[in-house]
């Protein structure tokens, strides 16, 4: 990363003239993760597709942060960070600059942190980092990220706490306020997560909850489609047929856990998940959909630059519809420079059972690779990526 000591003109810039220089800086980052894939049935005709697909291990971004020095162990923190489509150049969420991150803070090494602004939530923080999604990204991803295992939300109007380290102990906290003049609860998120990390030993766990506005549900779209997130804090999570006709659930709650164990050059690691699709009286299902996902996996440090890993996921529907899905998942990635890794990465997933579709019927379940969104038309689907990944 390049780390810049803040100049008058860049004080000026940043609107923080007046701020000692020796005490306060910026550092400029980002990551570009852009290759070249297969996918079979990706789409609604189970034809093939031939081509670029891009934040595979990393999302693509570019970001700043800083902080000032204020003295007595206190800080001021901030983080601004841009998500993008490097094939295209197009912002990652249409009409948000700065979409995956915009917060600022204090932080105290004695007390911790506090955050306000649009961030990730506490399971993204806390237990998302120990599992395989954290080496090999999106392929080792749950079926339509349903639990948000692979990050496909950020919660806006957010205030987070952090604690402190305690002997490899920390928790966290975050709520954040819906902005609805008379209705509060409406359109909330709230989310917690507590971790231990102790040599070779990772655990972590927590839980999210948020509530979608009654208002506007459901809402008919172009395509006929059923439309119905609302939420004016947490990102919609129902972007793959795997669970798009819940997407005018009155909340969704998901709890996770995970762990990991480091043996010399062998991980192992585990993790669950239950997600709840909690329908009401404005919703287009009329009972509560559940997914109850286990994973597990293994990644060999090979040599220094090459790490292998291997990876299945087990996903089970039940209450609206009933489906199953086995997902299998390879990859290999090897460094370059510090900066600089080559990956290649490779899944197939089988679905079974019935799920509900956009526009509220119900259909044979199909098959979605981790948080692609590909609509395969069938109950398989393969998908195999060779790319590269810079970080700046």
């Amino acid at each position: 990363m390049k780390r810049f000591a803040l100049t008058s003109l860049s004080l000026a810039l940043l609107g923080a003239a007046g701020a000692a220089q020796a005490q306060s800086s910026v550092t400029l980052y980002g990551v570009i993760d852009a290759g070249l894939g297969y996918v079979s049935n990706a789409n609604a005709n189970s034809d093939h597709l031939y081509g670029m697909i891009n934040g595979n291990l990393s999302g693509d971004r570019w970001g700043l942060k800083g902080q000032e020095d204020l003295g007595g162990g206190l800080k001021a923190i901030f983080q601004l960070e841009n998500g993008f489509n490097v094939g295209t150049g197009q912002l990652a969420k249409a009409n948000t600059e700065f979409n995956r991150q915009a917060f600022v803070g204090l932080t105290g090494d004695a007390w911790g942190t506090v955050t306000v602004g649009r961030q990730y939530d506490p399971l993204v923080d806390m237990v998302q980092g120990i599992t395989a999604d954290n080496y090999f990204g999106s392929v080792f991803a749950t079926p339509g990220d349903v639990d948000n295992y692979d990050n496909s939300l950020r919660v806006s109007n957010a205030v987070k706490y952090v604690s402190p380290n305690f002997a490899g102990f920390q928790f966290e906290g975050l709520y954040a306020f819906s902005g609805l003049a008379g209705a509060t609860g409406q359109g909330q998120t709230w989310a917690g997560a507590a971790t231990y990390n102790n040599g070779p030993l990772a655990l972590a766990a927590g839980y999210f909850y948020a509530n979608n506005p009654s208002a506007g549900r459901p809402v008919a779209n172009a395509d006929g489609s059923i439309g119905g997130w609302n939420s004016t804090t947490s990102d919609t999570l129902f972007n793959s047929p795997v669970n798009v006709g819940y997407q005018t659930a009155h909340s969704v709650a998901i709890a996770r856990a995970a762990g990991q164990y480091a043996f010399g050059p062998v991980t192992f690691g585990a993790s669950y998940s239950n997600a709840q699709y909690k329908n009401d009286g404005n919703s287009i299902f009329t009972s509560k959909e559940k997914y109850n996902v286990g994973t597990g996996f293994v990644n060999f440090q090979a040599t220094p630059a090459l790490l292998l890993g291997l990876g299945y996921t087990y996903m089970k529907a039940s209450g609206d519809t009933s489906a199953t899905y086995h997902q299998a998942s390879l990859g290999a990635d090897y460094s370059l420079s510090k900066r600089t890794d080559l990956y290649a990465v490779g899944a197939y997933q089988h679905a079974s059972g019935t799920q509900r579709n956009a526009d509220g019927s119900t259909s044979d379940a199909q098959a979605s690779i981790g948080s692609y969104g590909y609509e395969s038309g069938s109950s398989h689907q393969e998908l195999v990526i060779v790319g590269i990944r810079h970080k700046f």
